[in-house]
């Protein structure tokens, strides 16, 4: 299956992109985890695990399970020629900026690593140890400890829902909020441009140059014409008016509606999907924490000029909306925690609500969440449980870890 087909956040699942968690995850230390957004150090060899039976999960269940790095690896083998700017480019996006250190680290790199173990090496950093400790290459070297990161690691790489997101046939390529996490884009931006399976077939509604912050936690497609995209920590007003009238100028394009879900900025509620995801036709999941605070806008594409938006805010209970925009008859809201605050607030904070739907009905939860997950079987889903005691120190869930490629039309 070639290309990129997602018009819906429930359809059957047919192929999907993930990211093992690598070595990335070693260079994490604890003075460092506020500025690569984790709050712990997970277990690589227990969340390579976890993470090995969730994509089993998926496969048991009719997807095509593909990895970024493969996907990466793969373009360098078809395309060798495009080594060497790649590998310059995420060195001068990882802060390189003198031609020396950028010459002598790519050196290092092809000189060491070939193939998927080249792509992993430039997710996982590169230490001055490596390179034979303190040189005489700055004094910054000279005074800087051996095992110091020349090159940060990409620990956030598991979370392949943000980096893009599927919108119909074609992306939004992200410009991502915190620095740590914007070379995550340049893997995707490569494998659009020269993989097989996407080369020539995939527009881009937003890149990774735009001059706002988007990230795909924040965008949800409700329906084939309808998107909805969080206004969160990490997701700004600019970037959705800017997706929006690159989608409505396109007249292939079938969404016409983006509805704007205004959110509390804050860690917890980091994206959309975070505290909001559709499981079925006429069922979602909510942090009732978020219902107060909540407002939606209706961006619509103006009569004359489609990227003229017209911009109201919509004045109705989420309930009212997201009937009337789905077309269905009757919504239910399915409580993170049920009725008990405290399991609301404990179980949302590992992902009781970051379920990924891969049909509708059935959904991939977090074990952990066993408030949660019994209201979704007393609600008549079939609910997959995977384990999740060290992938959920990421603060992200079955959906963040998981990027649909194509789902049933």
């Amino acid at each position: 299956m070639k290309g990129i087909c997602v018009r819906s956040e429930i359809k059957p699942l047919k192929k999907v992109l993930l990211h093992r968690p690598g070595r990335e995850l070693l260079h994490l230390t604890p003075d460092r985890l506020p500025e690569l957004l984790f709050d712990d150090i997970p277990f690589l060899k227990v969340a390579q695990q976890e993470h090995d039976a969730f994509a089993q999960i998926l496969r048991s269940n009719g997807a095509e399970v593909v990895y970024l790095e493969d996907l990466m690896a793969e373009v360098l083998k078809l395309h060798p020629e495009q080594t060497k700017p790649f590998l310059y480019q995420w060195l001068s996006e990882g802060n390189i900026k003198t031609r020396r250190w950028q010459d002598k680290l790519y050196e290092y790199l092809i000189g060491n690593f070939e193939g998927k173990a080249l792509v992993e090496k430039t997710m996982e950093g590169i230490t001055l140890k490596e390179m034979g400790g303190a040189s005489a290459y700055s004094l910054q070297d000279l005074i800087a400890p051996a095992d110091d990161l020349i090159v940060d690691p990409m620990p956030n790489l598991y979370f392949t829902r943000d980096p893009f997101a599927s919108v119909g046939t074609g992306v939004f390529l992200h410009k991502m909020r915190f620095p740590t996490r914007c070379r995550e884009t340049i893997y995707a931006d490569y494998i659009f441009r020269f993989h097989p399976d996407f080369e020539g077939l995939v527009k881009r509604y937003y890149d990774r140059d735009g001059h706002a912050n988007i990230e795909g936690g924040d965008v949800l497609n409700l329906t084939e014409d309808t998107l909805a995209i969080g206004i969160s920590q990490r997701t700004s007003p600019d970037a959705i008016e800017e997706a929006s009238r690159n989608l409505f100028a396109d007249p292939e394009a079938k969404i016409r509606t983006v509805l704007a879900f205004d959110i509390p900025s804050c860690r917890a509620f980091m994206h959309l999907d975070t505290v909001f995801t559709q499981i079925d036709y006429d069922k979602y999941t909510i942090h009732p924490a978020i219902l107060g605070p909540l407002t939606v806008y209706e961006i619509t594409p103006g009569v004359s000029d489609p990227t003229d938006l017209h911009i109201r805010r919509i004045d109705s209970k989420l309930e009212d909306i997201l009937e009337k925009y789905t077309r269905t008859d009757h919504v239910k809201l399915i409580n993170c925690g049920g009725d008990d605050l405290i399991a609301s607030a404990r179980e949302q904070w590992n992902d009781g609500s970051n379920t990924l739907c891969i049909a509708p009905g059935k959904i991939v939860v977090y074990e952990r969440n066993d408030v949660t997950n019994a209201i979704l079987r007393d609600e008549g889903l079939q609910v997959l449980e995977m384990p999740s005691a060290e992938l959920s120190r990421g603060r992200g869930g079955p959906r963040c870890m998981s990027m649909p490629i194509i789902r049933a039309e």
